[in-house]
């Protein structure tokens, strides 16, 4: 079973609906023993930083516990961001640092938000990324981004590059939405799922 967590920040029904399409076992919850039960959790999030507080002070144990158990775990967007030590977004809020570094907003010269589709140059190696080719177009909304660092594994230039994507052995973090970016979102997808 694949635990969906929900804190009040995640686009949960069109990630659900993507995993039901695979073919996955998926429940959406917030409840710490479920996530403690699951297979694999995923951590969507959509909106400002500071909605990741309400998910430090009711779970972020149990997904740092899974994380650390060796769970495969993906966060998306606001999801991966919280996988950072925190953003200028939401100063006050803390990410769970599991990645160096923070999270900044677009450079005034770009617009931002970064809506809509754009292309994702990936590296070797990925386990997320089995089968996707660079050049692939994935869709985002967002107007804060990652810093690119050892552990990118997919980056978009928009205002400079920045972290499509990270991977740690079993900790991932994706800042555009694959549920929303047709056939290679799947395709990630489904590879999170054969973790």
């Amino acid at each position: 079973m694949i635990a969906i967590v929900d804190y009040g920040a995640g686009n949960i029904s069109s990630v659900r609906k993507a995993l039901e399409h695979l073919g996955a076992d998926a429940q959406v919850t917030s409840d710490s023993s479920v996530i403690s039960a699951a297979q694999k959790v995923i951590m969507p999030g959509v909106g400002h930083f500071s909605r990741c507080q309400l998910l430090n002070e009711r779970l972020r144990a149990p997904v740092l516990d899974a994380i650390k158990g060796g769970k495969p775990f993906l966060g998306i967007c606001v999801g991966m961001q919280w996988l950072f030590a925190g953003s200028s977004e939401a100063p006050e809020t803390p990410g769970a640092a599991l990645f160096a570094g923070e999270c900044s907003r677009f450079p005034a010269l770009v617009k931002s938000p970064h809506v809509g589709w754009n292309q994702i140059e990936v590296g070797t190696g990925s386990r997320l990324f089995r089968g996707v080719n660079s050049g692939a177009f994935v869709y985002y909304t967002h107007s804060f981004r990652a810093p690119v660092i050892n552990e990118t594994t997919a980056c978009t230039n928009y205002g400079g590059p920045f972290s499509a994507a990270v991977e740690r052995i079993n900790a991932f973090g994706v800042q555009f939405h694959p549920e929303k970016s047709a056939e290679t979102g799947l395709r990630i997808l489904e590879n999170f799922c054969a973790l």
